[in-house]
This record gives C-alpha cells, structure tokens and sequence, in this order.
C-alpha cells in the first residue's frame, strides 16, 4: 500500500531560476529565502523520505473541460516561457514520468461520480515554469507528473481530484510528495510601477488586505488548522490566490481536507513577488496519520 510521505505548498517564482548576481540585484543585493530555502528543503527532507513519486498540482496549467494528469513516459526538452522568454529561455529538463499512476488516477476517476480527469501521454503537451522550475533544486530518481488546474472547476471539484490522487497513492506501493505549486494572493503591480516593487520586503506586496490574509493563511498553515484555510477560501478569494488557490486545495484534499491537522514548517520567509505573496510551506506527515478522522 502506497503513501503519501510529504506534502508543500512550494513557490515557483521565476527569480528562483535566474543568475545568482540577477537574482541578488533585484533584491538589493540579498538572497532570496525563496531560493535558499529549496536548497535546504532538499537536504533536509527531500533526501530523507526519499520519494518514488512527486505530484505537481500545477497552478499556471489551466485547462477548461476536465483537470490532466501527464501520462508519459518521459517528459523531456528545453523550456522557454511565453510569459517571460528573457528569463526563462531554452532551460533543458528532463522528468522520468509514471504512466501508470496517471491511469490509475484516471481509473478511479472513472469509477468517482462528477469527477473528470484524463490522463494524457502526448509528448508534445506543454509544460509549465509551476513545474520545471523545481527540477534543478529537488528532482531526484523520482518520477513527477503534473495535475492540471480546471477554470470551470468549483470548490468540490478540487476536492474530489485530490482524493482521487489520494486513492491511487494507497492503491499502489508509492511514497508519493505533493506540491501545490503556486502563490497565496497573486496581484501585480502595473507595468510603469512594477520595478520599483521587485525586492522581497513585504511591504510591496500589492495591498494591505492581500498582506493581512496571506498571513492569516500562513498562520494557520503552521499551526495545522487547515480547517480555517478552507473554510474561509471565499474570503481569501477576495485577494485574488493564484490558480483560485487550486493547487492548495488538491493538496489538502489529498491530505484529509479540513480534517488535516499537519503542522507546516516555513523553508522560507514571507517574501513578495512584483506584488503577489510567496512562501515555501512544508508538512510532514504526522506519526498519526494526516487527519483527525
């Protein structure tokens, strides 16, 4: 029987990929934590579970009539984004995949009443920066397939993926991570503003409210009361979470939903991105098990 041994709500900013004296000048000449702190989340857990498994609930891959889990064999070649092609250009990546499991996934699906996944094995399929920006701090000999974010889904549609991902986890023998790649409120500065909002400070962040609430998130997040996260998504949403914090909510899900009591340990600090909040959030699983239920 398979597990899920790990779980973080990770940030794929694109300052984590670029030249170290880039990334510094940006922010006056200091590190970013975001940066560090997957270097140390390798070290210190990534090593030590030791993962056959890393599923990547993707928050910059939208699709509209079902959620995609990648199906391939290997995913393989050189990533340049359309978003940002002069940071981001010709970056080489190669992800062994777990076909498997995505057919798994796509199985049990199936058999799940208003749940639509589709695993798909096109080797032409794009991939996203939400997922190849980890590759170089944490990949391993592990495979790592993607999850799709759905715009058309509903609260309960993230849900129900993530318990369905949670169900070919058990019904297989992986040690699976999962990451929730995205941001917590996710505005930016306009364009003629932008530059003067590129450090890590806070204080940039797009607006008191967003600041407030991502706190509050983070908050609860070390605590564990993931039940407060979830119960008050509609709020937040208010401030605009990236991928309508889709990415958390599978994660979650998978986890227990609202009956996950896992504490989170920061691998970073609250740091800003041209106006959206980032943090690197990591929980381990309990001797107890994810949930009180």
């Amino acid at each position: 029987m398979g597990e899920i041994v790990g779980a973080g709500l990770l940030a794929h900013v694109p300052t984590i990929v670029l030249p170290d004296e880039e990334r510094r000048a940006l922010n006056h000449g200091r590190e970013s934590t975001l940066y560090s702190g997957l270097h140390r989340l390798r070290r210190e857990v990534f090593d030590a579970v030791a993962p056959d498994l890393v599923v990547v609930f993707d928050s910059h891959w939208f699709t509209t009539v079902e959620f995609v889990v990648t199906a391939a064999e290997r995913r393989h070649g050189f990533f340049t984004s359309e978003e940002l092609p002069r940071g981001m250009s010709s970056v080489p990546y190669d992800a062994k995949g777990d076909p498997a499991f995505a057919q798994l996934v796509g199985e049990i699906a199936l058999e799940t009443p208003e749940c639509w996944i589709t695993p798909i094995d096109n080797e032409h399929l794009p991939i996203t920066y939400a997922t190849t920006n980890f590759l170089g701090f944490l990949q391993g000999d592990e495979a790592w397939v993607s999850v799709s974010v759905c715009q058309t889904a509903e609260p309960e549609d993230f849900a129900t993926v993530g318990r369905v991902v949670a169900e070919a986890v058990a019904r297989t023998d992986r040690r699976a991570v999962l990451i929730a790649s995205g941001a917590l409120s996710h505005t930016f500065h306009p364009l003629r503003r932008l530059r003067d909002h590129e450090a890590a400070d806070e204080e940039h962040i797009y607006s008191d409210a967003a600041r407030e609430w991502d706190h509050r998130l983070i908050d609860a997040l070390e605590r564990g009361d993931h039940a407060f996260v979830v119960d008050h998504l509609g709020e937040f949403a208010a401030v605009r979470p990236e991928g309508r914090f889709g990415h958390y909510q599978m994660m979650v899900a998978a986890l227990g939903g609202r009956d996950c009591v896992a504490p989170g340990r920061l691998y970073s600090a609250y740091e800003n991105a041209i106006g959206t909040g980032q943090v690197h959030v990591w929980f381990d699983r309990p001797a107890d098990g994810w949930s009180r239920s």
